[in-house]
């Protein structure tokens, strides 16, 4: 099998698969394969927001202290194989196409989803390549999610949980957060971002006593008294600087340095300089990812109200700091577009709206007359509206943003 052939495969299978109301399908898909799952530790990572990142500190804070790390994240940002990776490494193509070939010849005809193929593939990579640990983000939700046929994990950790597939999750946070909590498993450990409301944290504790887990304390994170972009906080009284701005890094940092002491627990020994590094180092692409230069771009590819409202935050602490404020924008109709678009442009001195980025792309034309209420708003192609923006950025000592959706997020990160 070829790549061509390779992707024809993969492709042939739709994002979801068939209705699912239970995991049997993704654990016959995982026999079939040779059960690989069950020969690796996990930690196992849910939420609405903040996974990424988090799952980003955690496993480089593990790469550091000598640890062979997998990572499985969704959804890919630039190209297929970087959502499958040993530290720093993609999946080579020699290894997915051989990979994919042997899941090929073992499976049915079975509506199967391209998430449970990508992770076979991903679980038997893992294992050929003797990885001490992997470090697993779930697709949607937690319970029916197909990452949850893994053992108990040695740690699962629930971030920030907020609005998002309601159609698939419930319709409030609470309904959400018992998703998620389905990772929680007996015997195992669970670590909750600190961001989240009571609710969900009496219904996560609730969740681990029922099924016989440890909720694990987090370890105090304080804010720096003089603040920053960047964020800094306190630890153990030393100041430490994420390398990713925001102030909700601090939350998704709190529970991944709380996540490697835990770690310490079962076998792993990770130093606390380790940890350091991760914090001070780790980005991640498409999550408020901040590039410098002339002008500096900002790129996001959060997509619900949560997400939104981290990028905000940052927007109105440049604002306040005299930056003019230039944003691309193109949003998905499965999401809050009109909500999105609206704490945007409000933010915005000019927006430029486009589509053409996704099957489901909301015509630029609608965010456009959105926007509009808030601000100056344009229509054009992603590439125009990139350069315009960066243009209006560089005279006007100001900022790009390109943000609103992911697929716009990494096609903008393909083409730059």
């Amino acid at each position: 099998m070829n790549i061509e052939e390779c992707m024809s495969f993969i492709n042939s299978y739709t994002k979801s698969g068939g209705r699912i109301t239970d995991l049997s399908r993704a654990k016959e898909l995982m026999m079939r394969v040779g059960n690989p799952q069950e020969r690796l530790k996990f930690v196992h990572i849910a939420g609405t927001n903040g996974k990424g990142s988090t799952l980003e500190y955690i496993a480089n804070a593990l790469q550091f202290a000598g640890y062979r790390t997998g990572k499985f994240t969704s959804p890919f940002v630039m190209h297929y194989a970087d959502r499958i990776r040993i530290n720093d490494d993609e999946i080579d193509e020699k290894s997915l196409c051989e990979l994919a070939e042997f899941v090929k010849e073992r499976i049915d005809d079975k509506a199967y989803s391209q998430f449970e193929i990508t992770m076979a593939i991903a679980m038997l990579w893992f294992e050929r390549e003797n990885c001490d640990i992997v470090v697993l983000e779930t697709g949607i939700g937690g319970t029916l999610d197909s990452t949850n046929v893994i053992p108990p994990p040695l740690l699962s950790v629930i971030t920030s949980i907020s609005l998002d597939h309601t159609a698939i999750l419930g319709e409030t946070v609470e309904e959400i957060a018992s998703h998620k909590a389905g990772i929680i498993k007996s015997g195992s450990a669970v670590v909750l971002s600190d961001d989240n409301p009571d609710s969900i944290k009496e219904l996560v504790l609730k969740t681990s006593e029922d099924v016989g887990a440890e909720l694990v304390p987090l370890e105090p994170c304080k804010p720096s008294p003089d603040g920053g972009l960047f964020s800094p906080f306190m630890y153990r009284g030393i100041k430490l600087t994420p390398a990713m701005p925001g102030i909700h890094q601090k939350y998704n940092a709190q529970a991944a340095i709380t996540a490697c002491i835990y770690l310490r627990s079962k076998g792993f020994s990770v130093s606390e300089s380790a940890v350091i590094r991760s914090i001070e180092t780790t980005q991640v692409r498409a999550r408020v990812q901040y590039i410098d230069g002339e002008p500096p771009v900002i790129v996001d590819g959060g997509h619900n109200p949560a997400g939104v409202s981290m990028l905000s935050l940052m927007l109105m602490y440049l604002s306040t700091r005299g930056k003019k404020i230039y944003t691309v924008m193109g949003m998905v109709d499965s999401k809050d577009y009109v909500g999105c678009v609206k704490s945007i442009s409000e933010l915005s001195d000019r927006l430029f709206a486009v589509d053409g980025f996704a099957p489901n792309a909301v015509s630029a034309e609608t965010i456009a007359d959105i926007a509009s209420f808030r601000t100056e708003a344009e229509t054009g192609t992603l590439e125009e509206c990139a350069e315009k923006a960066k243009q209006l950025a560089l005279e006007n000592n100001g900022v790009a943003v390109i943000c609103g959706s992911l697929y716009l997020a990494s096609e903008y990160l393909n083409m730059d």
